[in-house]
């Protein structure tokens, strides 16, 4: 063709290209958590809560209160603790309807936002998962944390593509007894997301890394782009006998872990699963919030500099 049909083809890619663009920013992330989990739940602009088997002495109901008083309105459920003392049946997805619903009663009471589950078993046995999907969904689960069976991942990825609901791969500390455990190695968890993202990613275990002395740091790097959640920790030092302190007194190097983050733009569910001081950990707790309060996800600094920045460019 003339000139004139160069340009047409190159304006016909800008075409499709901008058509595609919103499905290519989509297929980077399978929630978008800045709308899922809105400003009023977050801390600091973190989506930072509880997990509350940080408070497996007590009900649910109790842990949903005991959440509010460290000021975090953000949990993430485990299976297996018991309701309240009406509801003396477990939280799981196996609960009756009566139950569950006597949940979401209390959370929408409370102004607590119930966002992951887990650590919950998923392995090959499709209708065993589709329970666990669906309870998810029932429940306005964002994310469902496990450490899947061996063999399943393809099959739990496509139940997530078709739940709308990612899993996010935990990693507990390494196992010096069982060889076959491997999750708790970053580099293992990069491999089974492989192919496999945004639909499985990480749940990125700061505390754990530690436990298996390695530097949450240098994980996080590992990891970039295939975080969905976290469960975020300080540790009084490295190795397997390390316990839970307030953010920023320990040997986590907890600065630098939000440096990270920031820099990766990380925007999803982050649980502090604080395992220590058990029946009075609401202070210890309430420390680790108000740290985050104190380094918000962006910092005024960085909002003055880039509001300054596009001021100049006016004035030019």
């Amino acid at each position: 063709m003339s000139r004139g049909g160069k340009f047409v083809g190159s304006w016909g890619c800008l075409a499709v290209m901008a058509l595609l663009a919103p499905s290519l920013v989509q297929a980077q992330q399978a929630v978008d958590f800045r709308q899922a989990i809105p400003r009023e739940y977050r801390v600091g602009g973190w989506a930072i809560g509880c997990q509350v088997y940080s408070f497996n002495r007590y009900t649910l109901f109790e842990a949903i209160d005991k959440t509010k008083e460290t000021g975090a309105r953000l949990i993430e459920g485990f299976p297996g603790q018991v309701i309240s003392k009406e509801h003396q049946v477990k939280f799981t997805h196996d609960a009756p309807t009566e139950a569950l619903d006597a949940v979401k009663k209390k959370l929408d009471e409370a102004g607590v936002k119930l966002v992951a589950y887990g650590v919950v078993g998923l392995g090959k046995d499709e209708a065993a998962n589709r329970k666990v999907f669906e309870f998810a969904k029932k429940m306005g689960i964002l994310v469902i944390t496990s450490e899947p069976g061996e063999g399943s991942l393809d099959l739990i990825a496509k139940l997530a593509q078709e739940y709308g609901i990612p899993v996010a791969i935990h990693n507990h500390p390494k196992r010096e007894n069982k060889a076959d455990y491997k999750y708790w190695d970053p580099n293992y968890v990069l491999e089974c997301v492989k192919g496999r993202a945004p639909w499985v990613g990480a749940c990125a275990d700061t505390g754990h890394w530690m436990r298996s002395n390695l530097d949450p740091v240098e994980a996080l790097k590992l990891l970039e782009g295939n975080i969905v959640s976290m469960h975020i920790k300080d540790l009084n030092e490295l190795g397997p006998k390390a316990h839970d302190v307030p953010f920023g007194t320990g040997k986590g190097n907890m600065k630098a872990i939000l440096d990270e983050l920031r820099r990766q733009k990380f925007n999803g569910p982050m649980s502090i699963e604080y395992e220590y001081n058990w029946e009075t950990s609401v202070p210890e707790i309430k420390q680790c919030v108000d740290f985050m309060r104190d380094n918000p996800r962006r910092p005024a600094g960085a909002r003055g500099e880039k509001a300054g920045k596009a001021a100049g460019k006016r004035e030019k």
